[in-house]
């Protein structure tokens, strides 16, 4: 009896879902704004909802807190991240004094083929757009930025864009407006072109344009603390 116990709870761990989906899944509810900022993440609750113990959604909680999606507070436990509109501009400032000159360099060092691959996924781009899929235009937003980064051949502009996308993707799921996504779709159709052209200043000016635009369409708002029904959201 002993060893068939063992045998069964060994099959039930490995039934339970590992860090990364559960740290996916929450992602994807705060991205489609079904967690708003400062809403508590009860560790109770969640082991309800996702049918694990305790100490993996604390492994998943320290996880989402390494990439700035959720704060852990002392004595008060997981919120979802609720950034301020300094942190936010911040951010921004950042991606300005950065993504310009990525672009540039891009525009200078793609390849025919190169743009035959920009091509394709402002295809994916649009198709999301078109179909209403807030998160997959969110996600495949940036991952055009990220993917103009790899084009310029710098691999500490890649790592520095590659963390600044994904707290952007963090600040417009939470404070974007109601609609699709806050990226424009005719910007990157607009920034594409000036890789056509082989315009590389072209391309730095559309950059720049393009992330105040974004900037400017955040409702950034104070911290509060909020409940949801975290099974209700996350019990498949």
């Amino acid at each position: 009896m002993g060893t068939l116990g063992t045998v069964a709870e060994q099959d039930a761990r490995d039934d339970e879902l590992g860090e990364e989906e559960i740290v996916e899944r929450i992602f994807e509810a705060i991205i489609d704004q079904r967690l708003p900022p400062g809403t508590k993440l009860s560790e109770a609750a969640l082991c309800e909802a996702f049918g694990v113990g305790r100490m993996r959604i604390r492994q998943s909680l320290l996880l989402l807190s390494s990439r700035e999606v959720v704060d852990l507070l002392p004595n008060r436990g997981a919120f979802v991240a609720s950034p301020s509109a300094e942190q936010a501009r911040e951010v921004f400032e950042t991606r300005l004094m950065i993504e310009p000159n990525v672009a540039r360099l891009a525009v200078e060092r793609a390849s025919d083929s190169d743009l035959t691959m920009l091509e394709q996924h402002l295809q994916l781009e649009h198709t999301a757009h078109r179909g209403n899929k807030r998160r997959d235009a969110i996600r495949l937003s940036g991952q055009f930025h990220v993917l103009l980064a790899e084009l310029a051949g710098n691999s500490v502009a890649l790592r520095m864009v590659k963390e600044l996308v994904t707290r952007t993707s963090l600040i417009i799921g939470i404070f974007g407006s109601p609609g699709v996504s806050n990226c424009r779709d005719e910007d990157h159709d607009d920034i594409f072109a000036a890789f056509r052209s082989r315009d590389s200043d072209l391309a730095a000016r559309l950059m720049t344009d393009h992330l105040r635009h974004i900037q400017e369409h955040l409702e950034l708002g104070s911290r509060t603390e909020t409940t949801s029904d975290l099974v209700a959201i996350f019990r498949r």
